[in-house]
C-alpha cells in the first residue's frame, strides 16, 4: 500500500463534501508531476486529505477506489477515484507539520504547490499520530 496527501480548497470541495457524497471522483488535476502521482495510485492506497485554504490543515484520510482514467480530452490528466475513511480527532495544521521534526522531506513540504504528493510510510504514521492529538 502507497500513502499520498491530496490538497483541496475547502471553497471548491471540502472534506464535508466528501463526507456527503460517500465518494468522488478526484479530477482536475492539471499539473504533469501531480498527475503521474494520481497514475501510480492503485486501490486500496491511503491518502491525507489536505484543506489548501482557510485553515490550512490535514482533516482526514480517504482511500483510493479506482485507479486512474481520463480527465478530459487531453491524454496527459487522469482523475481516480476515492472514499472517505475517518476523520481525524485533532486536524494536523501545516505550521504543526513544518514544525515536527522527521517531517522536513515531506514532499508537500518540498513542492508546496503540488496538488497531489506522496507520503512515506514513517510520514504517514507520524501525521496519524499527529491527528491523533
Amino acid at each position: 500500500m502507497a500513502y499520498w496527501l491530496l490538497k483541496s480548497e475547502p471553497d471548491s470541495y471540502s472534506w464535508d463534501d466528501l463526507l456527503a457524497e460517500g465518494a468522488t471522483e478526484w479530477t482536475g488535476v492539471r499539473n504533469a508531476a501531480a498527475a503521474l502521482h494520481l497514475k501510480a495510485m492503485q486501490v486500496g492506497d491511503r491518502a491525507f486529505f489536505y484543506h489548501s485554504g482557510g485553515p490550512k490543515e490535514i482533516v482526514g484520510t480517504v482511500e483510493i477506489t479506482r485507479t486512474a482514467r481520463p480527465d478530459g480530452g487531453d491524454p496527459r490528466w487522469v482523475s481516480v477515484a476515492v472514499k472517505p475513511l475517518v476523520a481525524l480527532a485533532c486536524p494536523v495544521p501545516l505550521a504543526t507539520i513544518k514544525a515536527t521534526a522527521g517531517l522536513a522531506d515531506l514532499a508537500m513540504l518540498r513542492q508546496s504547490r503540488l496538488s497531489v504528493s506522496p507520503v512515506s510510510d514513517t510520514e504517514w504514521t507520524m501525521l496519524l499520530a499527529l491527528g491523533e492529538g
